[in-house]
């Protein structure tokens, strides 16, 4: 009978949805099971979107283990359009995306489970898996199919990039084309290629300066931790997980280097030379982002994250060869810059996930558009398509994380990125629609 209804919905009352009546798309809605939602109308475009609320089992191989609720943001176009369907990596958002924009498809907007509302009562840390997540995207591909019978692209951003890279990983069948941006998988707890990308990156005058700004700092590391314990006191942040801010501060320092060409955007002559500890503190802090991110506050925030990069994604850690004979906190291996908080399982890494995800991009990794900039610190370990599979990699000249977009391509990748949309989807791609 539900069946009957949505496709007597499809049929019939397209014509009303064309004209504006979100009421037959609500009654499609009501038909989907285990789904809530309510009516959103956004301020920054107008457009009438519906935030739902999907049931999602813990376990997709036992559901009788228990559910939560998964946060997915619905933007509607039209019944016959095709889907975007918007992986993230961590909370979900409502903004839209390029390849939405492009298509003129509907999105569907996925928070990651276990992020922002999307959480169990209780953080069973042995549900929180690449396989589990990706199996909640499958359930509400397979929902909302009913809804939206045409094709299916799915995109996202960072580490929402790679969950759609593992997405069509597990479920290639269930999107025509996958298109991550700036989306990395390492391969290991600590990726040996970010260390060739820092040690490469740029000019050897601007790596140079980079270096100068962390030895003084660490050779200064009193007057600068007494500089930060005003500023944290003020801010209202604690290092419980250091055991103290001194040894937060050396890890700061070493992550200057990752976050400066990652998300930086001070030029590399901007970088003060002047051997001042309030100015490199403020360069720091302003132009790279501030010791927060070591605080026990983001630690907690971003542990999931965390969990699951020692557990299965892998990540980046900090090479001390350099910097061993300045530190004072941080001793013995290269440390990982995967935090995660001391109450959490110490599950151990699991070398196998990513050497079986890697082999199967190089073979059988169809239908993939990567996007990076040869800047961001994560296009030292991005994924090169070989030869055997249909997929391409786009590597933006200059741009970082926050720049590596459609927009910043120049008009002849646009129009290059564009043709193998069409030509892996069948779909038209409208270039105009970024500048609106």
């Amino acid at each position: 009978m539900k069946f009957l209804l949505s496709l007597f919905l499809l049929c019939f009352l397209l014509p009303a949805q064309a004209q504006g009546d979100d009421a037959a798309l609500e009654r499609a809605l009501f038909d989907l099971p285990g789904v809530q939602f309510q009516r959103y109308a956004d301020p920054k475009d107008g457009r009438t979107k519906f935030i739902l609320q999907v049931k999602q089992p813990l376990d997709h191989q036992h559901p009788e283990r228990g559910h939560f609720y998964q946060k997915v943001v619905l933007t509607h176009k039209g019944f016959a359009l095709p889907t975007v369907m918007e992986t993230e990596g961590y909370e979900g958002r409502n903004s839209g995306n390029e390849i939405e924009k492009l298509l003129g498809a509907n999105n569907l907007n996925v928070e990651f489970r276990y992020f922002g509302t999307s959480r169990p009562d209780s953080l069973q840390w042995q549900y929180l898996t690449i396989e589990q997540a990706v199996a909640d995207l499958h359930h509400i591909r397979t929902l909302f199919a009913r809804l939206y019978p045409n094709q299916w692209v799915t995109t996202g951003i960072s580490r929402g990039g790679q969950t759609a890279i593992y997405y069509k990983r597990f479920y290639p069948d269930d999107v025509s084309l996958a298109i991550p941006y700036v989306a990395a998988i390492p391969n290991g707890p600590q990726d040996p290629r970010i260390y060739t990308f820092l040690d490469t990156v740029g000019t050897p005058e601007c790596r140079r300066k980079l270096f100068e700004v962390q030895k003084f700092l660490l050779q200064h590391q009193d007057a600068a931790v007494n500089k930060l314990k005003w500023y944290a006191k003020g801010k209202g942040l604690t290092f419980t997980h250091f055991g103290s801010l001194e040894k937060a501060f050396e890890m700061y320092v070493l992550e200057y280097p990752f976050s400066f060409w990652q998300i930086g955007f001070t030029p590399c002559e901007a970088i003060p030379t002047n051997r001042n500890v309030d100015d490199y503190l403020d360069h720091l802090l302003t132009g790279v982002g501030g010791i927060e991110f070591m605080a026990d506050k983001s630690i907690n925030q971003w542990a999931a994250h965390s969990y699951m990069a020692r557990t299965q994604q892998g990540y980046y850690g900090y090479d001390l060869a350099r910097y061993r004979k300045y530190l004072r906190h941080v001793k013995g291996p290269n440390p990982s810059g995967a935090l995660v908080p001391d109450s959490l399982p110490n599950t151990p890494y699991d070398p196998d996930f990513t050497a079986g995800v890697l082999h199967w991009l190089e073979t059988q990794g169809n239908g993939l558009l990567y996007i990076y900039g040869s800047t961001d610190t994560w296009s030292g370990p991005r994924v090169i398509p070989s030869a055997a599979v249909n997929a391409k990699s786009f590597l933006i000249p200059g741009a970082n994380h926050y720049v590596a977009r459609v927009k910043a391509m120049s008009p002849a990748m646009q129009q290059e990125f564009a043709d193998a949309i069409t030509r892996m989807t069948g779909l038209p791609v409208n270039l105009g629609a970024l500048k609106k």
